[in-house]
């Protein structure tokens, strides 16, 4: 991940991942707007803007007047996204890595 990715997805990545290991589970409501800008240090409309994202997936749903909430099914769906770009953009890059330094499997299990 490069640093010049714009704030709002780096905010989408955070919160993709706190929805997939469930401390934004499924139904539950995700913090407001205000409330997660004030806790990142973010604008609003920053936040704003990652959360369109999730609606724009149908990840999340707006309740008008309550909040949003996640959907049933968003944790699997957020985690196949990341396992299939971490396979097509990250991987490759990590296994030629691997090859150039000439490391087997053995070491790195040792690592885990």
């Amino acid at each position: 991940m490069t640093q010049s990715r714009p704030v709002y997805l780096k905010l989408r990545d955070q919160i993709a991942a706190a929805i997939i290991q469930g401390e934004y589970a499924e139904g539950k409501m995700l913090p407001s707007v205000r409330a997660l800008a004030a806790e990142q240090g973010a604008n609003p409309l920053t936040v704003a803007k990652a959360y369109q994202q999730f609606q724009n997936d149908g990840l999340v749903e707006v309740q008008r007047g309550v909040g949003m909430y996640v959907v049933k099914g968003a944790a699997s769906q957020l985690k196949e996204r990341e396992k299939q770009q971490f396979l097509k953009e990250e991987w490759p890059e990590i296994r030629a890595r691997i090859r150039r330094l000439g490391l087997d499997l053995a070491e790195l299990a040792e690592c885990t």
